[in-house]
């Protein structure tokens, strides 16, 4: 159900912003390592969750979080996912997008500490956009936004 607020734009019923994004590891360890140390996000929790038969942690970076999963015998990603061009050909959840103020700068502070780039810079629709892979192989997706800064 749609009303008008008083500034004249429409507002939805239903009122939501983005939260967290789950993401499935083999090594929940390594990849809150990895999180920290070439993201910068912080480890909230760490635990095992037995509903889940899973090991869960939450990591933050300012107002947003990612949930790692570690799940005994889960399948592996498949190689085709790992590939931004081949990745959109499967359905559901495609990647993590980060709005950076300089794509060059933050690019090259990745590339220095080895993170494995899955497409460099590139311009797509008047933006610069890189894609990266976390430790586990997941597409991550850098844009530069140097407006939100």
């Amino acid at each position: 159900m749609e009303g008008k607020c008083g500034d004249g734009t429409k507002k939805h019923a239903v009122s939501i912003r983005p939260l967290h994004c789950g993401v499935s590891v083999p090594n929940i360890e390594e990849s809150i390592a990895w999180y920290q140390e070439m993201l910068g996000f912080t480890l909230v929790s760490n635990q095992y969750i037995p509903a889940l038969m899973a090991k869960v942690a939450f990591l933050e970076h300012g107002d947003f979080k990612i949930e790692l999963f570690e799940v005994e015998n889960a399948s592996p990603l498949p190689e085709e996912r790992r590939f931004p061009n081949c990745d959109i050909k499967t359905h559901g959840t495609k990647h993590v997008a980060y709005a950076v103020a300089d794509i060059h700068q933050v690019m090259s502070y990745l590339k220095s500490r080895n993170v494995d780039v899955a497409l460099d810079i590139f311009q797509m629709e008047g933006e610069l956009v890189g894609f990266i892979r976390d430790n586990a192989g997941n597409l991550i997706e850098i844009i530069q936004e140097p407006t939100l800064f």
